[in-house]
């Protein structure tokens, strides 16, 4: 199967991330994306996927560019390599640190990158605060970092989408708005809205997440996940309803990549990318877009598990004590009920 020969229900526009295909070379990662029916992919700059600091960029940024044109895939850019800027720390430096230099040139590399390959959107985050660094003094930080991004962005024509990070400084949409407002709401400045972050930590329903930041939603990321748990879990094996949400992300005309969000299952990708892509696929049918919200239980696909539909969120997190950063590089830590974060 051929991305040209995979529409997808509901005019919907499904990716895949590379950094769910670690042990691929990108050119096979590419390839198999494609194949599986995928019309985009999310490009993590790493080591062996792109990587912005080796020799000759400008000659492989080109044939990246040939490539995705010949499979017919879109683009977008995502930021989060663990180990490529220090091999001794994950996702250091940030912006947040005492010398946030590298990340940003790294950031700058990934907007001239992204302005090459002609990219959707050029993804970012703000970091954990390191333990030394006072919140005030850190978020003087960010926005200090962020602006030579966004001048680069802007300068280059190029969207950029801020993530609200389980555990980071911007952890949510309410720090995002905050992040926005400092900055002075920039034009090129969207935000990057991973779904299972939501059910982990927002106070409100998934679907109302997505129609919340939908005038300035640029780039999406999807997985299942469950409440308080920063794990990105393969679709099923969470407490996610997904029709409602790509209901949602229809409902508000979205038209960007939808970028399946799986780091941790590199060791399976070519199988796990396909039984994403049939689920995601079996959610977005006019079938369970007219369900969507009834109840019942999740969609099941083969080799996947169903489970029953989660019940109505809250507006107030429910699940204090849970771990709530597994896969990001803060501190694992619980969810402390007087200040609802997720704290080391």
């Amino acid at each position: 199967m051929t991305a040209a020969g995979s529409a997808n229900p509901g005019g919907l526009r499904f990716g895949y991330g590379t950094n769910g295909f670690a042990n691929h070379r990108l050119d096979d990662a590419l390839a198999v994306i494609a194949d599986l029916g995928y019309t985009g992919v999310a490009l993590t700059l790493d080591h062996d996927h792109l990587d912005p600091f080796a020799p000759g960029l400008a000659r492989r940024v080109d044939a990246v560019g040939r490539r995705l044109a010949d499979l017919g895939l879109g683009l977008v850019i995502e930021t989060g390599a663990r180990y490529l800027l220090d091999p001794w720390h994950k996702h250091a430096p940030t912006l947040l640190h005492d010398d946030p230099a590298l990340r940003i040139e790294f950031l700058r590399r990934a907007v001239a990158i992204g302005a090459d390959l002609d990219a959707e959107a050029v993804s970012f985050w703000a970091g954990v605060r390191p333990e030394s660094v006072p919140p005030t003094v850190a978020w003087d930080r960010l926005v200090a970092g962020c602006a030579p991004v966004v001048a680069a962005a802007d300068a280059a024509g190029v969207t950029l989408g801020f993530e609200p990070e389980p555990g980071m400084l911007v952890e949510d949409i309410a720090d995002w708005q905050r992040l926005y407002a400092a900055l002075g709401a920039p034009p090129p400045l969207g935000i990057t809205l991973d779904i299972g972050h939501c059910r982990c930590l927002e106070p409100i329903p998934v679907p109302d997440c997505v129609r919340a930041v939908a005038a300035h939603l640029v780039n999406v990321q999807i997985d299942d996940m469950r409440r308080g748990v920063h794990e990105h879990l393969e679709f099923g094996t969470g407490e996610i309803d997904f029709p409602p949400v790509l209901a949602a992300l229809r409902e508000v005309g979205y038209r960007g990549l939808v970028a399946v969000e799986l780091p941790r299952h590199s060791h399976a990708a070519p199988s796990v990318a396909a039984r994403s892509l049939d689920f995601l696929r079996a959610a977005a049918s006019p079938a369970a877009a007219s369900t969507a919200g009834a109840g019942g239980t999740t969609v099941g696909v083969a080799g996947m598990v169903a489970v029953p539909a989660p019940a109505p969120q809250a507006t107030e997190h429910t699940s204090v004590g849970a771990l709530c950063s597994a896969s990001t590089d803060a501190t694992p830590g619980v969810r402390y009920p007087d200040s609802d974060r997720c704290v080391g």
